[in-house]
């Protein structure tokens, strides 16, 4: 496999989680409740997408394949479940 080969599987398997990584923090503003979040858009962006690329490497390395149905859930949970964190408010 080539370089470019590689670099094309890399930013293929990492392209659900920077999409997700940059919608979600654009799309939660539309949601009525607490309009601000104490973490700024890039800062949102890096832990969704350091969280969604977690991830997708458990899932390959569990799954054995990319690309899993399953693994795609777990990401979209992920997203979620940090993006709330951030909008509500770490705990403690």
């Amino acid at each position: 496999m080539g370089i470019l080969a590689l670099l094309n599987h890399v930013v293929n398997f990492a392209a659900p989680a920077l999409w997700l990584a940059l919608l979600l923090p654009w799309l939660v503003r539309f949601l009525p409740g607490k309009k601000s979040s104490r973490f700024s858009l890039t800062t949102q962006f890096a832990l969704i997408f350091l969280s969604g690329l977690v991830v997708l490497a458990l899932g390959l390395a569990l799954l054995g394949q990319d690309g899993k149905m399953m693994t795609y859930l777990g990401l979209v949970v992920t997203a979620a479940t940090v993006q709330w964190f951030m909008r509500k408010g770490w705990p403690g």
